[in-house]
């Protein structure tokens, strides 16, 4: 009696499995995979390469909107960046959002082929120069600079070391961050 004459009508048991009703859910899947899914994918994967090249001398923004040069990568985790003149910060790498200016690699040159005249001189450092270890005492430095007292290049190296703040800075620094830094 409650029943209306259309369901009587139906002759299936109602309990089969009907693939045409699953197939606009899976063109739905599929258009959401390729239009979707995939781009986000990519583009994790093009940040994570972004954030694995990083290094020295990167100008970058980080996501919070604060541009920077990077001075220091730190591990896999985190790196310094200077924001302004002497302002450092450290921030963790992936909160790194996009990277405005990239240093570029020096050339990697075949030693072979290069002579022994046409090599570039090695960057010495003050310790180096002055043939002395980095933990010297003070009378170590003194006394080294005095076997070297002609030489203009020692007695820079000797100036430096033998002031404890100048050479704190020079040994966070390195040698070519502080002689571009001193003398600029």
């Amino acid at each position: 009696m409650f029943i209306s004459p259309a369901y009587a009508q139906f002759g299936g048991s109602g309990t089969g499995f009907d693939m045409m009703a699953m197939l606009p859910l899976v063109l739905i899947f599929v258009v959401f995979y390729f239009l979707v899914i995939r781009p986000q994918q990519k583009k994790v994967k093009e940040h994570k390469a972004l954030i694995d090249g990083l290094r020295r001398g990167d100008k970058v923004v980080t996501s919070g909107g604060i541009i920077g040069t990077v001075t220091k990568v730190a591990g896999d985790r985190e790196m310094t960046l200077e924001i302004a003149d002497g302002v450092r910060v450290r921030a963790l790498r992936s909160m790194i959002a996009e990277v405005l200016a990239k240093t570029e690699p020096a050339e990697a040159k075949d030693s072979k082929k290069q002579d022994a005249a046409e090599r570039p001189e090695p960057a010495v450092d003050y310790y180096k120069m002055l043939g002395v270890k980095k933990n010297a005492t003070a009378d170590e430095i003194a006394a080294a600079q005095a076997t070297k007292a002609g030489d203009a290049a020692a007695v820079e190296a000797y100036e430096t070391l033998k002031d404890p703040i100048r050479r704190k800075l020079y040994d966070s620094l390195g040698h070519e961050e502080y002689v571009s830094r001193v003398k600029a």
